[in-house]
């Protein structure tokens, strides 16, 4: 398991490598961290790092990695050494990749503004003020559920997956195989197979 730490210094290490680093603050960071933990428990139903993301006034916040970056308050994050990173696996790098793609095209405060509307962080904050400070923990469930969500999402905004759709359905009408009717009489078993 990874440390909330590497994570971040991941991300910070490819808006380096974008030429986002300008764009790359504590608060982010934040979110990717928030992005990332919710997408690896909706496909690997475990968690990717141990350390808990809270609902803060401002959106989830991982305190760990909050604390080591809190020196640079609104500005730009150094660029992590590039062996800070090496205990990450090859496939927590395609998920992490996945979040960077979709995620970090945006400007914090938008990521913000997103993770304000979500079910997770409002249901840790929930009776709170806008205001209020909260160091309530977002729920793992919570946070899984959103994961799937965001995998449509991102599946469906996907620039090939109209194209693949649509092949699927052509293949599917262009078939040469017989359908295959349900006869009179064959119903009840029929519901009863898709039940099962």
């Amino acid at each position: 398991m990874l440390d909330c730490r590497e994570v971040a210094k991941y991300f910070i290490i490819r808006a380096y490598e974008d030429g986002r680093d300008t764009d790359m603050t504590n608060m982010k960071v934040q979110k990717l961290l928030y992005y990332a933990q919710s997408l690896h428990l909706a496909l690997f139903d475990e968690i990717l790092f141990d350390e808990e993301i809270q609902a803060w006034r401002y959106g989830p916040v991982c305190p760990p990695a909050y604390r080591f970056y809190s020196q640079f308050e609104g500005e730009q994050l150094p660029i992590p050494d590039i062996s800070e990173i090496s205990s990450i696996s090859d496939e927590q790098k395609k998920l992490l990749e996945e979040v960077w793609d979709y995620f970090g095209i945006h400007h914090a405060y938008v990521l913000s503004g997103m993770t304000h509307l979500e079910f997770p962080w409002k249901k840790a904050r929930k009776g709170l003020s806008s205001n209020a400070r909260s160091t309530e923990p977002i729920d793992l469930e919570e946070m899984k559920l959103l994961g799937e969500e965001k995998l449509l999402e991102i599946e469906n905004n996907h620039p090939f997956y109209d194209l693949m759709v649509s092949e699927v359905l052509k293949e599917a009408f262009e078939s040469k195989q017989e359908p295959k009717y349900v006869k009179q009489g064959e119903v009840y078993d029929w519901l009863t197979s898709l039940l099962a």
